[in-house]
């Protein structure tokens, strides 16, 4: 079993910062990418960082130089550095695991935290 659980969200003011995290436990091996993925109401859930096998990290184009994504391997977390906060990031934040194992095939979702950029 594999279980992710974000927290970190929360009501922040225009130009504020937030960090983000995503805690995995179970079945945590064979990771072949990692990232973060925002849905608002009547919007698709769309990409916005992702760490793929290598390391390598992308980004979403309205989000370049204003977030970061980055890992802790040895404690099975992923992180989100969300700075500069607009209103129109306003969404709630999924963490999502690619995992390509024998035995933990799948990708994998939390449960979503909310971000609200409001003044």
């Amino acid at each position: 079993q594999v279980q992710l659980v974000e927290s970190g969200g929360g009501l922040v003011q225009p130009g504020g910062s937030l960090r983000l995290s995503c805690a995995a436990s179970g079945s945590i091996f064979s990771i072949n990418a990692m990232g973060w993925y925002r849905q608002s109401p009547g919007k698709e859930r769309e990409l916005v960082a992702s760490i793929i096998s290598g390391g390598r990290t992308v980004y979403a184009d309205d989000v370049k130089g204003r977030f970061t994504i980055s890992r802790d391997n040895a404690k099975n977390m992923l992180y989100l550095q969300v700075n500069s906060l607009k209103p129109e990031d306003t969404a709630v934040y999924y963490c999502s695991f690619r995992l390509r194992g024998y035995s933990n095939y799948g990708d994998y979702w939390g449960q979503g935290t909310q971000v609200t950029v409001s003044s």
